[in-house]
């Protein structure tokens, strides 16, 4: 029987409060008879039964990746809808009944900002008796509160404090000078009951020291605590009630004397209670207060330590066993006046508690006891850590601490799992790099005095993040952000999103403007991104226009290249440049930026502007070739990342000897990357795409510094903001920048969706419709299992490697999903097999497939496991680690002229030592066979 599932409102489930315009319905469709939609009809009502119906789209050509209604939603309203599918095997689907809640909208608000005095520590309440006049309906509360707050609901007599909602560190971050969130929770319970409204609030990013670009300023957006809030009361009888923030709401102090994000928290329960005062009416601040766009940030895992250490400097030290972001709760008992000292880390040094590469960040939380048993739990700040130290409990246990795992609330939707369990690791930490750094902000780090928005990162990360979760209404809020820092900066894109003080820009970094959008895009298929997003792609290349002029201004301006790449010769110690040319990767990525603005408006059918910024985009790229390659096709920039973005934008007027300058530089490695932010995350995907997999695969599995792998083996449970992050030894390398959980290099991934699980998306089938399904097979992982639930439905794609040389494939087709199917190693033969559907239609090789699951087991028509022997080519003895070891007690292999790599290991030791006699041929062979 078919069922639809992930029925979404703007890419939301049941989204509360939200901002939705446009309003866009999506879901999809399993388990039917019928291979694809033939129509679908959405029903709109205001009550669950469906009797009062506010619009019915009819049987319809809707697209289930961005179906558009001609429907004005009404503020404070809750609507009902449902989607019903008709297949083409005429079986009629049904989805589960969904809702959508829209907040004030543009109505005005009757609550009036309130604050009181913000120049005391402990941290106010504001509170308001809830008397309900009649039996309660429903009730709602629409609210802000500056920096942070929490709600909560307590009874008549203040008793059995209850939290509202299950988020945290509300109303998030962004720019609050140009515009502020608010929430919409439902309280219906809570009302009917009467009680006490009270809302704590602490500093955050509005009101407490955040950002390094202006360390001084300690409250970068306001120095008050504010609150505005109304509690909408909808009576049985049909009356309604509004009770409003205002001077009768009274202000007491909480326990909580100090708060920030980088520092903690500070709690003291011996602090004397404090009389009520009477609120203040505040200054409206700056920003626009508007529906929320952020996606709730909620306690998403709870995780037990995995052991208690007890450290050789006599330190209590609990370990996770997994670097996280989040909080925690702990249990404590102590005599009244013990102060309770709580640190976090990402990791042991010498086998004691470390932290000092958080840099000025305390990550601590600080509470003085009353004597009596607590749980304790941060409010109002979060951390990136491992292990936990704590100081002033005695008896210290496991089971008394609870690891709080925080990330906003996104889906996942993408899994991949490999027969090697190195490789199975490093996805794993990929994984938790992105929960880590998806609280709010796309940030780069969540432990250290940073912990913001840079717009590098988001950008390298976003088709992996996409491959892995339904990263729409995400990066729909982060885009958002940009735009509004770009309307006060010319068009310019920030460093960093929210800006947080003065900021520079840098191409790939800026370039996010475009890159995300267009990434969201195509895994969305939803072309509302690009509509709310193409002015800023259009000012961001205007920018770049701009400061480029008539003397190519742009490649000389300030760029971080491709930063952290290790390939720049005689750099000093901490060095952070790239040898690759800034002004090459910028005027490169202008000219990208400005195609994908194209690409953008000939999908919004904006034709005028698609001409104007192909025309730039075209006049850019022969500017590139001008300056950086030869007449003959030669790339000035000889580097790693030089040459993979000349073969990634076809650059060259001779692919093949940019391809062959790229695997000089490889043998001159020996397989090693050097590459930086900007290659790391094009690296194995253009080397796929140019033939080269076996170059990816060896990149990928290299267990020695620098590489992926490296850092498993040294025991990272996330991903390095640098190749050696942690020395050899395990010592931190660095104390000035240097994080343990950094996703950029997690951007890895993306390629082993693609090429590995071999589930490729394609540019021209946007969200899925159809996909390339294109495994690469290789016998050091043995098998490798994909699977991504695409905006179309669930792709999933399995190999594993037999014995006799034979390969199992699976493939997974969702309902409305289409596949190009192209088999590694496979015998013309087999697509004679008409026996098998999978060969049903067959087209120069490739199989055009349908809704289904398919499964072929054939022999491959190469050995999968290289058997080595002196007939070997030398390039591929060389490029195998312990070949290569083997081969330099013998010879000083790093001589061996470059020409030769081509022939074999005999004709070469012939060529420079004459023939091989039978004896050494054999001892050779046997050396060689055991690799």
């Amino acid at each position: 029987m078919g069922k639809i599932y992930a029925a979404k409102t703007n890419h939301i489930t049941n989204p509360l409060g939200f901002y939705l315009k446009p309003l866009v319905f999506s879901w999809k469709v399993k388990g039917g008879r019928g291979q694809e939609q033939k129509h679908a009809r959405i029903v709109i009502s205001k009550n669950k039964t469906f009797t009062d119906i506010c619009h019915d789209t009819g049987e319809a050509e809707l697209d289930s990746l961005s179906a558009r209604v001609e429907f004005e939603p009404q503020p404070y309203t809750r609507y009902y809808w449902k989607v019903i599918v008709t297949t083409d095997a005429e079986e009629v689907i049904e989805s589960d009944t969904q809702f959508f809640e829209t907040a004030k909208m543009d109505e005005p608000w009757t609550g009036r900002w309130i604050t009181c005095d913000s120049s005391q520590e402990r941290h106010p309440i504001f509170s308001k008796r809830i008397r309900p006049a009649k039996e309660v309906k429903s009730a709602r509360l629409y609210i802000c509160g500056l920096g942070l707050y929490e709600a909560y609901f307590l009874g008549e007599n203040k008793e059995n404090p209850k939290k509202i909602g299950e988020e945290y560190l509300t109303p998030y971050c962004n720019n609050y000078d140009r515009w502020i969130q608010y929430q919409t929770y439902d309280i219906t319970e809570q009302a009917e009951r009467g009680g006490v409204l009270s809302v704590l609030l602490g500093n955050g990013w509005y009101k407490g020291r955040f950002g390094f670009n202006d360390p001084e300023r300690e409250a970068y957006y306001g120095d008050e605590w504010k609150l505005i809030a109304e509690i909408h009361i909808e009576y049985k009888d049909g009356t309604k009630d509004v009770i409003s923030s205002d001077e009768t709401w009274s202000v007491t102090r909480s326990n909580l004397w100090f708060s920030n994000i980088y520092d903690g928290e500070r709690r003291d329960d011996t602090l004397p209670p404090v009389e009520e005062s009477p609120a203040r009416i505040a200054k409206v601040p700056k920003g626009r207060l508007m529906e929320r766009l952020s996606l709730p940030v909620k306690v998403q895992e709870e995780m037990k330590p995995a052991e208690l250490i007890h450290t050789p400097a006599g330190e209590e030290v609990f370990d996770l066993g997994q670097e996280i972001t989040g909080i925690f709760r702990l249990r404590v008992h102590e005599p009244a006046g013990t102060t309770i000292r709580i640190q976090t880390g990402e990791v042991l040094q010498d086998g004691c508690f470390y932290n000092e590469n958080l840099r000025t960040a305390l990550s601590e939380y600080i509470y003085v006891s009353d004597g009596t048993e607590k749980v304790i739990t941060p409010h109002f700040t979060y951390y990136g850590y491992r292990y936990v130290k704590v100081t002033g409990v005695r008896d210290l246990s496991c089971e008394d601490f609870t690891a709080l795992v925080l990330y906003s609330d996104y889906e996942s939707i993408g899994a991949i799992e490999t027969g090697n369990d190195l490789v199975n690791k490093l996805i794993s930490n990929i994984e938790w790099g992105m929960k880590g750094n998806f609280l709010d902000v796309p940030t780069d780090c969540p432990q250290r005095d940073e912990r913001m928005g840079w717009t590098g990162d988001t950008q390298v990360f976003s088709a992996t993040a996409s491959y892995l979760a339904d990263t729409y209404a995400f990066y729909r809020k982060y885009l958002y952000d940009l735009y509004k820092e770009q309307l006060i900066a010319g068009g310019m894109v920030p460093e960093v999103v929210p800006t947080f003080g003065p900021s520079k820009c840098s191409c790939a970094w800026g370039d996010a403007a475009c890159i995300v959008p267009w990434n969201v895009y195509l895994f969305s298929g939803d072309a509302a991104i690009l509509e709310q997003q193409f002015d800023s792609m259009k000012a961001w290349v205007d920018y770049i226009r701009k400061v480029d002029g008539e003397h190519h201004g742009w490649r000389h301006s300030f760029h971080y290249g491709d930063w952290l790449a290790l390939d720049r010769v005689g750099a000093a110690a901490g060095n952070v440049y790239g040898a690759t040319d800034e002004g090459y990767i910028a005027d490169i990525y202008y000219a990208a930026s400005a195609e994908l603005t194209a690409k953008a408006a000939a999908v919004l059918g904006r034709k005028e502007e698609e001409k104007q910024y192909r025309e730039i985009a075209e006049k850019q790229w022969r500017v590139v070739k001008e300056e950086y390659f030869t007449p003959t096709g030669r790339c000035a920039e000889k580097t790693q990342t030089g040459l993979l973005l000349a073969l990634k934008y076809h650059l060259s007027e001779d692919e093949e000897l940019t391809r062959e300058m790229l695997k000089k530089l490889f043998r001159e490695s020996r397989n090693k990357l050097n590459t930086g932010f900007v290659g790391t995350s094009l690296l194995c995907n253009v080397l796929t795409d140019n033939g080269m997999t076996d170059t990816a695969y060896r990149l990928l599995l290299n267990e020695e510094y620098p590489g992926w792998l490296h850092e498993v083996k040294l025991g990272a449970t996330t991903v390095w903001e640098r190749w050696n992050s942690l020395d050899e030894d395990g010592k931190i390398s660095s104390t000035g920048m240097n994080s343990l959980n950094h996703y950029s290099y997690g951007a890895i991934l993306e390629w082993m969706f693609r090429h590995v699980g071999g589930i490729h998306l394609l540019e021209e089938s946007p969200g899925g419709r159809r996909i390339a399904i294109c495994p690469n097979v290789h016998y050091d992982l043995r098998r490798a299992e994909a699977v991504y639930d695409s905006a179309v439905g669930q792709y999933a794609c399995s190999w594993e490697i037999m014995e006799d040389n034979r390969i199992r494939i699976k493939i997974t087709i969702p309902f409305g999903g289409e596949g190009e199917v192209r088999l590694p190693h496979a015998p013309e033969i087999l697509f004679e097999d008409k026996t098998n559907p999978l060969f049903a239609t067959v087209v120069n090789g490739i199989c055009y497939i349908t809704a289904g699951n398919y499964e072929v087991v054939y022999e491959a028509t190469e050995k999968l496991k290289k058997i080595y022997s002196v007939e070997s080519k030398l390039e591929d003895l060389l490029n195998h680690p312990q070949i290569r070891a083997f081969l330099s007690t013998m010879t000083e292999v790093d001589m061996i002229p470059d020409a030769v790599y081509g022939l074999s290991f005999r004709q070469v030791a012939e060529m420079f030592s004459g023939p091989m006699d039978e004896g050494q041929t054999e001892m050779l062979n046997t050396a060689l066979s055991q690799y």
